[in-house]
Order: structure tokens, then sequence, then C-alpha cells
């Protein structure tokens, strides 16, 4: 797999903002086939900093209705990427 297609974009809540800010970490929507050392080794490469772990997760699709139809949202994975004291990504910056 190529970096590119093993992250897909960051998320960015309240929740994943003060992970940064306390923890270190990163937190991304990843390829659902991609495993931890594709994850670590696409951060690396894309935003040239050091990886200290990587955890990941599978989210499920919640179940939505409008009305009387009945619908899904799509099932993701989630990637919370540790970096090595001394690291930064910034996403926003002057922001």
């Amino acid at each position: 797999m190529i970096n590119y297609d093993v992250i897909k974009r960051p998320i960015i809540t309240e929740k994943t903002n003060t992970q940064k800010d306390t923890a270190n970490q990163v937190t991304f929507e990843v390829d659902p086939r991609a495993n931890r050392i594709e994850v670590q080794r696409a951060v690396e490469k894309i935003f040239n900093v050091k990886v200290a772990e990587t955890r990941t997760m599978h989210v499920r699709g919640k179940f939505k209705r409008r009305g009387r139809i009945l619908g899904k949202r799509r099932d993701w994975k989630k990637a919370i990427v540790t970096l090595k004291p001394g690291e930064r990504i910034e996403f926003f910056e002057g922001a």
C-alpha cells in the first residue's frame, strides 16, 4: 500500500486536540485493511516525524433513521499515533 492510501484524513475534534496537547497523540482515519506497522511507516514518511506507538480500532457505523427509512453510516478504522517527545504535527498552523 502507498503511504497516501493508508492515511485518509486527520480526525480533528475537541478530544483529539486535547490528546495532541497533553499526550502528544494524533488521530487519523486510515484504510480498513492497513495494519499498525503500515500506519506507523506512513505517518513517519508523510509528516517526517518519529512514532513511539500506534493503536488502531474499528469504528462501527451507527444506524440512523429518517422517518420510516432506516440507514446505516459506514464502518471505518481509526488510528491513534503517539509521537516521540519533541515531535509535533501541526495541521492548521497559525489558526
